[in-house]
């Protein structure tokens, strides 16, 4: 979905290999532009159009790098684009879904579907039930109606995971770990997972779960993913649990400790398709410790309460990071807020949970198919989000992708206690009418240090008008924190070189300037609207 009559510019790829040729299509443009390509507070290079098309960029060095169309001195429109290392693609996950496998899907609406994934530059889909049912997966033939009666045809999922690989995406099926439906329950009750009063624990009333490590289970599962992969063409799995139970009595009276039952799990799978990319849901972060260092491709949790705080999701995302092994972090946070608030509040909530998960160096599964987000844990009943809410992911999507080295990579470190306040008196920010404050609370400007090589970044996140720090909380409009200063010590005779950039600016980082004051050096720094990121480096 875009704004119509809108200049509009989309990489022809979402993630582009060393062997793809990089290029961006520029739609909807009506008057000469100019293209300019960024990196690091640079403009490496300029191209001038004069008509909408697809505008090659030459060779560029893996990373990330940020797009400007520009008409005289206004940003008429903004993108991003990643060139995947040596490394490959798999330590990068923009997650995204799809959940609609209609038969009459059209050829417009999946190249609608093309369309988000590359705004959004997302990296891998989960085709969300997908599956004739949860305990056999491919059992209905070409058409079927799934467990919760959604009709599904394989040549449409077949045709989505095409519309994936066409933009540089990967298409991974959604796969229960251990639960059966009504129908498949008499062929493995005698595996149940059972309460205290011996009854089989389940979801609703269609489904009953089974221990996910028993030897039986892990062949059948095993080989229904492998026929999975030959039949529809999926690059891999997203392997799902629903967080309960921690421990449990098989119905022989075995217990089933589940942590070690789904480490055992991830291991079979990885075993009987070694090939495929696996995502492992920890269910409010159960059991992340254990699942992170099993053979998997990322480390990926589905928050609830008590993670309820952005203070929470800093936390649960610190912690994952840290036993991640260099593995991407991806954060399922359902912004339920759009059913029940007006849309710029959800807006504003949206916005501030991605600052906190981005800034915190994960990613955030939302949005999905063509112009949906997700409110709900059962992804059909997803959201049509409106154009304001699409122009403000693709914002900060953008901005997630331009500064990818900046956020996201294993070797950046919280530096914040070593660095910032009157003790350390390394670097620090102020603001004329609010507190700043290394916590998340209702009334500050929240702020964060990271050491990235040889930069300093510095988050500042905008509380002072909050009342409620819930991530799904509806928020008002942003509180005036006043004139910002930076103060920082200098290193040796050299003046540093500062920068600033907001997702809801220009998105790029631009020099900021510099004034010395003795040992130390200060900055005045741009109104901080809901997140910003300072850039230091010492020259």
């Amino acid at each position: 979905m875009t704004t119509p009559n809108h200049p509009t510019v989309l990489p022809t790829r979402s993630l582009f290999r060393a062997t793809d040729r990089v290029a961006v299509e520029i739609r909807d443009l009506r008057q000469s532009a100019e293209l300019t390509v960024h990196r690091d507070g640079a403009v490496l290079s300029s191209h001038p159009v004069s008509s909408a098309g697809v505008i090659p960029l030459g060779e560029l060095e893996p990373g990330s790098y940020g797009i400007s169309l520009r008409a005289g001195d206004q940003q008429i429109a903004r993108s991003a684009v990643q060139i995947a290392g040596s490394g490959g693609d798999r330590g990068i996950l923009r997650y995204a879904f799809v959940a609609d496998y209609r038969p009459d899907r059209s050829v417009a609406d999946l190249a609608a579907v093309a369309d988000n994934l590359r705004r959004l530059h997302i990296t891998g889909v989960q085709f969300y039930d997908w599956a004739y049912r949860h305990a056999d997966l491919l059992g209905g033939g070409e058409r079927y109606a799934d467990a919760l009666g959604s009709p599904v045809d394989l040549g449409t999922v077949r045709a989505l995971i095409a519309t994936c690989h066409e933009v540089g995406a990967d298409a991974l099926g959604y796969a229960a770990v251990y639960g059966v439906g009504n129908d498949e329950w008499p062929a493995w009750e005698s595996l149940a997972i059972t309460d205290a009063d011996g009854t089989a624990y389940g979801l609703g009333d269609f489904l009953r779960l089974v221990d996910p490590g028993a030897p039986t289970w892990l062949y059948h599962f095993g080989n229904d993913l492998a026929e999975a992969l030959a039949q529809c063409g999926f690059d891999g799995f997203h392997l799902d649990q629903y967080g309960y139970p921690k421990v449990a009595l098989r119905t022989d009276g075995t217990r089933v400790d589940l942590t070690e039952s789904f480490v055992h799990l991830i291991e079979s799978v990885r075993e009987r398709v070694p090939g495929a990319r696996l995502v492992f849901n920890n269910v409010n972060d159960f059991p992340t410790w254990a699942s992170a260092q099993a053979p998997q491709d990322a480390v990926y949790i589905e928050v609830w309460e008590p993670h309820s705080t952005h203070a929470a999701l800093a936390q649960v995302i610190g912690r994952a990071r840290s036993v991640a092994g260099g593995r991407p972090v991806v954060i399922a946070a359902y912004q339920q807020v759009y059913a029940v608030a007006p849309r710029e509040e959800a807006d504003r909530a949206t916005a501030l949970t991605m600052a906190t998960v981005f800034s915190h160096g994960a990613t955030h599964l939302l949005a999905g198919e063509a112009d949906r987000i997700l409110v709900d844990p059962y992804y059909v009943r997803n959201h049509v989000a409106e154009p304001g809410t699409v122009d403000l992911l693709a914002r900060y999507y953008d901005f997630l992708t331009e500064h990818h080295d900046l956020l996201i990579p294993s070797g950046i470190v919280e530096v914040t206690g070593s660095y910032a306040a009157s003790y350390n008196d390394d670097l620090d920010v102020s603001y004329a009418a609010a507190t700043v404050s290394g916590t998340a609370r209702p009334g500050v400007v929240w702020r964060r240090i990271t050491a990235v090589g040889d930069a300093l970044v510095v988050h500042l996140i905008n509380l002072s008008g909050a009342t409620d720090c819930r991530w799904d909380a509806p928020q008002g409009p942003p509180g005036t924190p006043g004139a910002g200063t930076l103060r920082m010590r200098r290193v040796g005779p050299d003046v540093p070189a500062v920068y600033a950039a907001d997702p809801d600016a220009s998105g790029h980082l631009e020099p900021l300037v510099v004034a010395v004051d003795g040992t130390h050096a200060t900055v005045h720094l741009p109104p901080l609207a809901t997140w910003q990121m300072i850039v230091v480096r010492s020259r």
